[in-house]
């Protein structure tokens, strides 16, 4: 499995004068390679292969005057903000014949140094290096100091120099790791994703939402008036906006750490994890935007799915049309409706249920019945099996409020 390690790098003012000019020639080759296919396909002309255009962009390129200065870093960067346009490329062909699956990829667009987020890309063909002092040795930039937070599992294949919109500098390493399966364990959860409650579990705990961005609201609001009230290009707008992108930089990293430490507990205490499949790009276009963008529900998921495969443990997503807070998970009575006002309620069959808790105890329940299925097939909303009369007595919240405690 390949990962990512990303580590805060501190370049001298020399070397973020070196970092800005290779951040402009790879966004100049990008560029120019993009113009040529543009005008190729306006004047009716057969596309231009990648070999041609690493030709035409880069090595005629520096033998002008006019990109000259292409030379002064390293080949390797160049080639490879050619290969990005390439991948472009082809995701956005297999995005219109349909070979690509999920939403349509757009064509490229043109690179600006205006952009929140420059970035290079070195791979071993560059020769970067970790120097026995624990620097980063870049082609043509020199040695940046690293800040360490753990070891490297294995030599890396690639490091992406990324400087984002709060004018940090990260080093990002492809490292090849192997699967390090954790002893098996009994416990299997499900998890229903809220918004009063950031997760509830099949048995019965609460895990605070944090709020972030709502928490950081007031910080946010007094940065951004400062920032309006300055004047555009002026000196002090521009430290504005970066105290601006500072602020909303600290919430990221803060809802990142949380949805790391979190995961990583719900991974290692749990044989197997199963979630429903949340249709958040159609909740973030609802009055409920906000809210669903600050939970992070997404990024979440996606931690719980890696560090499954990683730490050997399974993970299923259960179908967003299964009705989980409909269902009585005691006789498998589905209720007409359940309007969102709805926190707590009684089946026919006398079961009281508080709404998420039961929601939870039902997508550990399909999600079980779907992992013995042998064919693979979905579990329809009746298909699940009454879960144990045990199971009826994990109804009540845990006492515990506060959220999973993470070491």
């Amino acid at each position: 499995m390949q990962l990512r390690y990303n580590f805060r790098l501190y370049p001298s003012p020399g070397q973020r004068h070196a970092l800005a000019r290779a951040f402009g020639c790879a966004r100049t080759v990008f560029n120019d390679g993009l113009r040529l296919r543009q005008d190729a396909r306006m004047r009716g002309l057969p596309y231009i292969s990648d070999g041609e255009l690493s030709k035409h962009v880069i090595t005629r390129a520096k033998a002008t005057p006019q990109r000259a200065w292409l030379g002064e870093v390293s080949a390797v960067l160049l080639q490879q903000a050619l290969a990005d346009l390439n991948v472009a490329y082809r995701n956005f062909f297999s995005s219109v014949t349909g070979k690509r699956k999920g939403r349509k990829v757009a064509a490229p667009r043109f690179r600006s140094r205006k952009d929140s987020r420059q970035a290079i890309r070195f791979t071993r063909n560059a020769r970067f290096a970790v120097t026995a002092g624990g620097r980063l040795r870049l082609p043509k930039i020199g040695e940046v100091e690293v800040r360490w937070s753990r070891t490297l599992p294995s030599d890396p294949s690639s490091v992406t120099v990324v400087k984002d919109s709060a004018g940090r500098y990260f080093a990002s390493f492809v490292v090849e790791t192997s699967n390090e399966p954790l002893p098996e364990t009994g416990p299997e959860i499900g998890l229903d994703l809220g918004l009063t409650h950031f997760a509830i579990t099949s048995d019965g705990r609460k895990i605070a939402n944090p709020r972030f961005l709502r928490r950081a609201a007031k910080q946010l609001r007094k940065a951004q008036k400062a920032l309006s009230r300055t004047k555009k290009g002026s000196a002090n707008r521009a430290k504005a906006k970066l105290k601006v992108a500072k602020a909303h930089a600290k919430v990221t990293d803060t809802r990142r750490d949380f949805a790391h430490k979190l995961s990583t507990t719900l991974i290692r205490d749990n044989q197997a994890v199963y979630v429903e499949d949340l249709a958040v790009s159609g909740l973030a276009r609802t009055r409920l935007a906000k809210s669903v963008h600050d939970a992070g529900w997404s990024q979440f998921i996606a931690m719980l799915e890696y560090k499954a495969v990683r730490y050997g443990r399974h993970f299923a997503k259960i179908n967003r049309w299964f009705p989980s807070s409909k269902l009585c998970s005691a006789c498998g009575t589905i209720t007409d409706s359940m309007p969102l006002n709805v926190r707590s309620w009684t089946c026919p069959c006398g079961a009281g249920h508080d709404r998420d808790v039961n929601a939870a105890i039902n997508i550990l329940a399909a999600g079980q019945a779907e992992r013995l299925n042998d064919c693979g097939a979905r579990v329809g909303p009746g298909a699940i099996p009454a879960p144990r009369e045990e199971a009826v007595t994990r109804q009540e919240p845990h006492a515990r409020q506060t959220g999973i405690s993470v070491l």
